[in-house]
């Protein structure tokens, strides 16, 4: 029986990383024994920060430390396959951030990976944990939406900008992942297109619509090129409109009880009647919670229980698919690519 605190360490250190490090010297029964970043500069600050936390600057350092058992994985995209392979190898549980890889078949390796060493493998797929999407999913599953029509979502800013990935990949892994977790399904098709606004060599705004089993669709607009922040999810069924705005400080879900039904008339073949109904508008009550932190300690209670992370490896390939089907898409100009 383990005695001491669950040791983990955080690999890279910028946004996300140091958020990471915050939560895990605030929680009980676990340990930040260290952190890994290539940055000297960074590596500096860090030091004035969390002076009782190892530090290095690179895998080889960390790797000859012997007190930790898993890992948040915060590095780049590109860097993600590399980094939680070797660290699986070495039988660390992982957490590594959204997406997972930049191809299915690193992803899959690294479901293998976890599976033969009976390792953890987790993707930091934040909004799940949010109670609004929480709450939004309960108007789904308990049917008070009606007959589900479409979903579409923003996500946009001016920036920031990255180097290691357009637009579409850093943006709309959110949103896809959303949508799956809401339909608890995949899509069966996707198109895209994007275009590259801000001159440089990557796609910084783009629109993408899935196409789910039963006809329902799901649209995605993300930009770094956009002087409005967006980050708004809204579900369409013949009963009600719900949004979840994750901008506002409060009311972060409304729901919209209005409706339109298709009914058939009697009198003639073939013609239908549109009956629309009008109602409230309900702000329901969400609970003050930290998804990052619900993240962070729902991977620690699957490592100490042995339980299987609700944002799953798998989940995380399946994610990894789409983009690599948006990708086809766009490079034709909007073509429906079928997801495999």
């Amino acid at each position: 029986m383990q005695t001491r605190p669950l040791g983990i360490a955080v690999v890279g250190c910028g946004y996300w990383g140091i958020n990471y490090v915050r939560l895990l010297l605030q929680l009980p029964g676990v340990k930040c024994v260290a952190i890994c970043e290539k940055s000297e500069s960074r590596l500096s600050e860090l030091a004035q920060r969390f002076p009782d936390t190892n530090l290095v600057s690179s895998m080889d350092e960390l790797l000859k430390l012997d007190d930790f058992d898993a890992v948040v994985v915060c590095t780049n995209p590109g860097s993600h396959y590399e980094v939680t392979h070797r660290l699986l190898k070495a039988g660390k549980h992982i957490l590594v951030e959204k997406p997972m890889t930049k191809s299915s078949a690193d992803a899959q390796d690294l479901i293998n990976l976890a599976t033969t060493n009976r390792t953890v493998l987790m993707v930091g797929h934040i909004f799940i944990y949010n109670p609004g999407i929480e709450k939004l999913k309960s108007y789904i599953d308990t049917g008070s939406i009606g007959d589900m029509h479409y979903m579409y979502a923003r996500r946009t800013n001016l920036g920031p900008i990255r180097d290691d990935v357009n637009a579409l990949w850093d943006l709309a892994p959110h949103d896809i992942y959303i949508f799956n977790y809401l339909l608890n399904s995949k899509p069966e098709w996707v198109s895209a297109v994007a275009a590259k606004f801000l001159h440089r060599s990557m796609e910084d705004a783009g629109f993408i619509t899935l196409g789910y089993p039963g006809g329902i669709l799901g649209n995605i607009h993300v930009s770094w090129a956009d002087p409005h922040k967006e980050r708004e999810i809204v579900v369409v069924g013949s009963n009600q409109r719900v949004v979840f705005n994750d901008i506002l400080m409060d009311g972060k879900v409304r729901v919209f009880e209005k409706g339109v039904e298709a009914k058939k008339e009697t009198s003639s073949f073939g013609e239908y009647q549109l009956c629309i109904h009008d109602g409230d508008i309900i702000i329901p009550k969400l609970s003050v919670e930290e998804p990052l932190k619900n993240q962070v300690s729902h991977f620690i209670a699957c490592i100490k229980e042995g339980k299987p992370p609700r944002s799953s490896g798998i989940d995380g390939l399946d994610v990894v698919r789409i983009m690599e089907a948006v990708d086809i898409s766009v490079g034709h100009r909007g073509i429906p690519v079928v997801i495999t």
